[in-house]
Protein backbone atom coordinates (compact mmCIF):
# COMPACT_ATOMS: atom_id res chain seq x y z
CA UNK A 1 0.00 0.00 0.00
CA UNK A 2 2.57 2.45 1.05
CA UNK A 3 4.67 1.03 -2.03
CA UNK A 4 1.65 2.04 -4.28
CA UNK A 5 1.40 5.97 -3.04
CA UNK A 6 5.17 6.73 -3.26
CA UNK A 7 4.79 5.13 -6.89
CA UNK A 8 1.18 7.58 -7.44
CA UNK A 9 3.67 10.69 -6.13
CA UNK A 10 6.14 9.69 -8.37
CA UNK A 11 4.00 9.72 -11.32
CA UNK A 12 2.40 12.80 -10.35
CA UNK A 13 5.27 15.01 -9.36
CA UNK A 14 7.00 13.60 -12.88
CA UNK A 15 3.91 14.49 -14.35
CA UNK A 16 3.68 18.09 -13.53
CA UNK A 17 7.33 18.59 -13.82
CA UNK A 18 6.68 17.93 -17.99
CA UNK A 19 3.89 20.01 -18.07
CA UNK A 20 5.99 22.76 -16.82
CA UNK A 21 9.17 22.43 -18.81
CA UNK A 22 6.65 21.64 -21.84
CA UNK A 23 4.61 24.76 -20.71
CA UNK A 24 8.09 26.75 -20.81
CA UNK A 25 9.19 25.58 -24.05
CA UNK A 26 6.07 27.19 -25.87
CA UNK A 27 7.45 30.59 -24.54
CA UNK A 28 10.91 30.32 -26.58
CA UNK A 29 11.35 31.74 -29.73
CA UNK A 30 14.17 29.65 -30.92
CA UNK A 31 15.94 29.71 -34.08
CA UNK A 32 14.86 31.35 -37.02
CA UNK A 33 15.67 31.60 -41.25
CA UNK A 34 13.72 34.41 -41.42
CA UNK A 35 15.38 37.69 -42.80
CA UNK A 36 17.60 39.78 -40.09
CA UNK A 37 16.03 42.85 -42.47
CA UNK A 38 12.86 44.41 -42.91
CA UNK A 39 10.94 42.17 -45.84
CA UNK A 40 8.50 45.30 -46.87
CA UNK A 41 11.66 46.79 -48.52
CA UNK A 42 12.97 46.35 -51.95
CA UNK A 43 15.20 49.40 -52.90
CA UNK A 44 17.23 51.68 -51.53
CA UNK A 45 17.71 55.43 -53.24
CA UNK A 46 21.50 56.06 -52.07
CA UNK A 47 22.07 60.01 -51.82
CA UNK A 48 25.80 60.98 -51.61
CA UNK A 49 26.99 61.55 -48.43
CA UNK A 50 27.43 65.10 -47.53
CA UNK A 51 30.75 65.88 -45.88
CA UNK A 52 31.44 68.68 -43.19
CA UNK A 53 34.97 68.21 -42.89
CA UNK A 54 38.25 69.75 -44.44
CA UNK A 55 38.97 66.32 -45.92
CA UNK A 56 38.25 66.16 -49.92
CA UNK A 57 36.79 63.16 -51.49
CA UNK A 58 36.18 60.98 -48.83
CA UNK A 59 32.59 60.99 -49.23
CA UNK A 60 33.26 59.43 -53.11
CA UNK A 61 34.53 56.73 -50.86
CA UNK A 62 31.93 56.09 -48.49
CA UNK A 63 29.11 56.33 -50.58
CA UNK A 64 30.79 53.87 -53.11
CA UNK A 65 31.39 51.56 -50.63
CA UNK A 66 28.16 51.54 -48.78
CA UNK A 67 26.26 51.41 -52.36
CA UNK A 68 28.92 47.97 -53.13
CA UNK A 69 27.99 46.70 -49.25
CA UNK A 70 24.20 47.17 -49.99
CA UNK A 71 23.90 45.32 -52.93
CA UNK A 72 26.23 42.60 -51.89
CA UNK A 73 25.04 41.89 -48.18
CA UNK A 74 21.31 42.58 -48.17
CA UNK A 75 18.29 41.67 -50.09
CA UNK A 76 17.87 45.17 -51.09
CA UNK A 77 18.65 46.89 -54.37
CA UNK A 78 20.42 50.38 -55.22
CA UNK A 79 17.76 52.37 -57.32
CA UNK A 80 19.30 56.00 -58.56
CA UNK A 81 15.60 57.76 -58.60
CA UNK A 82 14.10 58.48 -55.34
CA UNK A 83 10.25 58.19 -56.79
CA UNK A 84 11.12 54.78 -57.85
CA UNK A 85 12.68 53.71 -54.34
CA UNK A 86 11.12 52.37 -51.43
CA UNK A 87 13.91 53.85 -48.84
CA UNK A 88 16.05 56.94 -48.73
CA UNK A 89 19.41 56.93 -47.19
CA UNK A 90 21.69 59.55 -46.64
CA UNK A 91 24.09 60.87 -44.24
CA UNK A 92 27.01 63.29 -43.42
CA UNK A 93 30.54 62.65 -42.49
CA UNK A 94 30.93 64.94 -39.41
CA UNK A 95 34.32 64.20 -38.44
CA UNK A 96 37.68 63.12 -39.27
CA UNK A 97 40.47 62.83 -36.45
CA UNK A 98 44.26 61.71 -37.32
CA UNK A 99 46.31 60.24 -34.57
CA UNK A 100 49.71 58.82 -33.50
CA UNK A 101 49.01 55.09 -32.67
CA UNK A 102 52.83 53.97 -32.31
CA UNK A 103 55.78 56.64 -31.98
CA UNK A 104 59.44 55.21 -32.61
CA UNK A 105 61.31 54.97 -29.19
CA UNK A 106 64.65 56.75 -30.34
CA UNK A 107 63.40 59.69 -32.09
CA UNK A 108 59.82 60.14 -31.37
CA UNK A 109 58.69 60.27 -35.39
CA UNK A 110 55.33 58.13 -35.89
CA UNK A 111 55.88 54.94 -37.05
CA UNK A 112 51.70 54.12 -36.97
CA UNK A 113 48.76 56.01 -37.17
CA UNK A 114 45.30 56.08 -37.03
CA UNK A 115 42.21 57.59 -39.13
CA UNK A 116 38.84 57.90 -37.66
CA UNK A 117 35.62 58.47 -39.63
CA UNK A 118 32.60 59.45 -38.35
CA UNK A 119 29.11 60.41 -40.05
CA UNK A 120 25.61 60.63 -39.33
CA UNK A 121 23.35 58.67 -40.75
CA UNK A 122 19.14 58.86 -42.18
CA UNK A 123 17.24 55.91 -43.39
CA UNK A 124 13.58 56.88 -44.51
CA UNK A 125 10.83 54.20 -45.47
CA UNK A 126 9.46 56.44 -48.45
CA UNK A 127 5.99 54.70 -48.10
CA UNK A 128 5.31 55.11 -44.81
CA UNK A 129 7.23 58.14 -43.57
CA UNK A 130 9.10 55.89 -40.65
CA UNK A 131 12.91 56.78 -40.12
CA UNK A 132 14.31 53.70 -40.04
CA UNK A 133 17.64 55.25 -38.86
CA UNK A 134 17.24 58.72 -37.49
CA UNK A 135 20.70 60.85 -36.95
CA UNK A 136 22.45 57.48 -36.10
CA UNK A 137 26.38 58.41 -35.11
CA UNK A 138 28.40 55.48 -36.39
CA UNK A 139 32.27 55.42 -36.24
CA UNK A 140 35.55 53.62 -37.88
CA UNK A 141 38.95 53.74 -37.72
CA UNK A 142 42.06 52.38 -39.24
CA UNK A 143 45.92 52.53 -39.24
CA UNK A 144 48.36 52.69 -41.36
CA UNK A 145 52.13 53.32 -41.47
CA UNK A 146 54.29 54.61 -43.76
CA UNK A 147 57.09 52.60 -43.00
CA UNK A 148 55.01 50.06 -45.09
CA UNK A 149 54.08 52.66 -48.09
CA UNK A 150 50.60 52.77 -46.83
CA UNK A 151 49.44 56.02 -46.74
CA UNK A 152 46.72 58.34 -45.37
CA UNK A 153 44.61 57.65 -48.72
CA UNK A 154 45.25 54.08 -48.16
CA UNK A 155 43.58 54.64 -44.51
CA UNK A 156 40.79 57.06 -45.36
CA UNK A 157 39.42 54.21 -47.76
CA UNK A 158 39.48 51.85 -45.34
CA UNK A 159 38.04 53.44 -42.71
CA UNK A 160 35.24 54.67 -45.13
CA UNK A 161 34.75 50.56 -46.17
CA UNK A 162 34.44 49.66 -42.14
CA UNK A 163 32.16 52.56 -41.78
CA UNK A 164 30.25 51.60 -44.50
CA UNK A 165 29.94 47.59 -43.12
CA UNK A 166 29.08 49.62 -39.66
CA UNK A 167 25.69 51.19 -41.42
CA UNK A 168 25.00 47.61 -43.24
CA UNK A 169 24.85 46.27 -39.54
CA UNK A 170 22.10 48.79 -38.60
CA UNK A 171 19.75 48.53 -41.70
CA UNK A 172 19.15 44.42 -40.42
Amino acid sequence: MRLRRIHSCIMVLTGLSLAGLLGGCSQLEGYTNDSLYPTDISSVCLNMFDNRTFWRNIEYDLTDALSKRIESQTPYKIISLQDQADTLMSGQIIQIDQSVSIRDRDTGSALEKEIQLQAVVNWKNLKTGELLLDNKRVTASASYSSNLGQGQGYASALAANRLAARIVELME
